[in-house]
């Protein structure tokens, strides 16, 4: 056990019947850490989240929260909170009697009950709805007020299942927004989607999952780094300065395309020793007397990596 350590996951595995849902995953989450959980719908991401919130008890594997053994956590529900797809809220209820609920059955009393729902209401800006049905609500707003229920206690560790799912691209900036601002306060969260943009401005860790393997797992840097493939280096000369020649000739290198008049990006073969092949292809220029401008290597990016990783497979 780690002990920076805020969820801990050793070979956790779990079967639907005939169907392994999970197989034999491993991470780990330090506090304060955003963990952006990505994968195709099917890939096991919210069977591993049930799991960890505590609502799938029959697992394989082990599961720590806050080094202690998930079987052990007998109050687990007060230091996580959770936000699943889909929460049961009843149309004919009231934003505020459907939090004044949840909150109770989150153990928080009258008084301090009464201060969160204003907070949350104001940090999440649905204060204008308190009093309005649910079912005279938006999507969007249905799911800033899952968001708003997570929030009720205070919780140390925000569990986030698809929580842009179904939204438009105002709204979904809007959560990301308020997930932005959660994250910052300290708070640990794990955030899954099956769109790899929902979450890369977000996680500063991310695991990508898929048909129940967790295939990797990384700061988006690391990701990025770690996909050879496709590496390219952009070269960019002054207007009047020729472009750099006989750049094909250089066995590491698989074509070279010109984009402008002052502008090549250059493909390099799988498998390379990049820092060599930067070395050689600056020889070249120096040889060519080209007046450089601008030389950088473009990663691939993580959208590219992912969609490696999962063959496509991503709706």
């Amino acid at each position: 056990m780690s002990q920076n350590s805020c969820i801990e996951l050793h070979n956790v595995s779990k079967s639907y019947k005939d169907l392994l849902a999970l197989n034999n995953i491993s991470f780990t989450i330090e506090k304060g850490d955003v963990f952006g959980y990505i994968g195709p719908n099917g890939a096991g991401k919210t069977t591993t989240i049930k799991i960890l919130v505590g609502l799938i008890p029959n697992f394989k594997g082990e599961v720590y929260v806050n080094e202690k053994h998930l079987s052990k956590y007998k109050d687990l529900h007060k230091i996580i909170g959770y936000h699943p797809q889909e929460v049961g809220f009843q149309d004919w209820r009231t934003v505020d009697h459907a939090l004044k609920t949840f909150g109770r059955l989150s153990g928080l009393n009258k008084n301090l009950l009464e201060n969160r729902i204003q907070e949350i209401l104001k940090f999440v800006n649905l204060e204008d709805v308190r009093y309005k049905k649910i079912k005279n609500l938006s999507g969007g707003m249905i799911q800033k007020l899952r968001l708003s229920q997570a929030l009720l206690h205070e919780p140390e560790i925000l569990v986030l299942d698809e929580p842009l799912s179904g939204l438009d691209p105002s709204m979904r900036y809007q959560i990301k927004d308020l997930i932005k601002d959660l994250a910052k306060s300290g708070i640990t969260i794990l955030f899954s989607s099956h769109i790899l943009s929902d979450v890369q401005d977000i996680a500063n860790i991310i695991g990508i999952l898929h048909k129940g393997e967790l295939l990797k797992i990384g700061t988006p840097d690391d990701l990025q780094s770690d996909f050879q493939v496709g590496n390219i280096i952009k070269i960019e000369v002054a207007k009047d300065s020729p472009l750099c020649q006989g750049l094909e000739n250089i066995p590491e290198i698989e074509k070279v395309e010109q984009l402008a008049s002052n502008l090549q990006f250059v493909h390099l073969k799988s498998e390379i020793n990049l820092d060599l092949i930067i070395n050689q292809i600056l020889k070249s220029l120096i040889e060519s007397k080209c007046n450089i401008r601008n030389f950088s290597v473009v990663k691939p990016s993580l959208e590219e990596v992912y969609l490696k990783y999962v063959g496509g497979e991503v709706k």
